[in-house]
């Protein structure tokens, strides 16, 4: 019998451009959208990247 995956993988957009991040999200730990401040290369600087649908 198979077990239920909990974690998938998820966009994040940026805030101030159209980039985009993927990676995983363990979504029983995490139910909620997620917001990262990571490095935004098109901009040239940190900026706040939130979970896309």
């Amino acid at each position: 019998m198979a077990k239920k995956e909990n974690r998938h993988i998820i966009k994040l957009k940026s805030t101030e451009s159209s980039h985009i991040y993927s990676t995983f999200k363990n979504k029983k730990n995490t139910p909620e959208r997620i917001e990262i401040k990571k490095y935004d290369p098109v901009v040239r600087k940190h900026v706040t990247y939130k979970e896309e649908k």
